[in-house]
């Protein structure tokens, strides 16, 4: 009586859990912060996508689309992983979004793991990589790969940050030297306000020593699941309650606003965590 009152227990929770990951992997939220920055000559707003990995929301993701068009942005962020990286996987999704999305206003492209994965692994890809970037460039994105812009009306300076598949490493934190990080972006325009879109999050007090101001970041996916008090409970790397899981994040003057993602990969499931699209107000501080 009491094994059978055990196995109904189990089996009941891991149908909840199971309806709790799909509910949770297959909505979205909207979420509005106000940020206070210093040296940027006008107040703007933007949109933080991150880690959509192909999903759709309503028909070719009509969803965020209407989202971002009511939220009337000056521009977009997207901070990598538009796309997964399996073979078999189109990339058609994205190309759609992009454009759709640059009928609002401009957008400007961040290479996440998944980017970099289809770029250095051409034995297993093939030309995929190239024939997406060729896509992305038709549709007037501006894609920032180790190289910035300078938004002149706002007295800001963009940059898109792509690391090497090392810095991605599993169970350990790799070492970022600033030599490392100025050989990738050079030194940063302290004249300017600096917007960094660097994928990976673990990096933020290296970020903001080279000058960071705003860090834009993703690829933790809010630690898939989410827990009172504690927070996201695994991160990409297989850390357990990552100290950085989603949300806002400080140091100093400096700012990281760390997206949890708006889809998923390999397991389509986030658990008490919904998928989140971020509408940031920047004032002038």
């Amino acid at each position: 009586m009491i094994f059978k009152t055990i196995v109904a227990i189990i089996i009941i929770m891991g149908i909840f859990f199971l309806c709790v990951g799909l509910i949770d992997g297959n909505r979205f939220k909207v979420i509005e912060e106000t940020l206070q920055l210093e040296k940027i000559s006008k107040d703007f707003r933007f949109v933080l996508l991150s880690d959509l990995h192909n999903k759709v929301y309503g028909k070719k993701n009509e969803k965020v689309i209407q989202e971002i068009r009511k939220a009337n942005p000056d521009f977009i962020v997207i901070a990598g992983d538009l796309i997964t990286s399996h073979v078999h996987e189109e990339t058609t999704t994205a190309v759609e979004l992009l454009n759709e999305l640059v009928k609002i206003c401009p957008v400007y492209y961040g290479m996440g793991n998944h980017e970099t994965k289809m770029r250095v692994k051409p034995d297993e890809f093939g030309n995929k990589y190239e024939k997406y970037m060729t896509e992305v460039a038709q549709t007037n994105t501006e894609v920032l790969r180790n190289k910035g812009i300078v938004l002149s009306k706002y007295h800001v300076k963009i940059t898109g940050l792509e690391l090497d598949r090392y810095y991605f490493s599993k169970f350990k934190k790799r070492e970022l030297s600033q030599e490392k990080l100025e050989e990738y972006l050079g030194r940063a325009d302290k004249e300017y306000c600096n917007l960094l879109i660097a994928h990976h999050p673990d990096y933020f007090e290296d970020y903001v020593k080279w000058g960071a101001d705003l860090v834009l970041s993703g690829h933790v996916h809010g630690g898939i699941m989410r827990l009172p008090v504690l927070g996201g409970v695994i991160s990409p790397s297989y850390e357990l309650f990552p100290k950085y899981d989603g949300g806002i994040f400080k140091r100093g003057k400096a700012i990281m606003l760390l997206g949890r993602g708006m889809g998923a990969h390999t397991i389509p499931l986030r658990f008490f965590n919904p998928a989140e699209l971020y509408v940031v107000n920047c004032l002038h501080k």
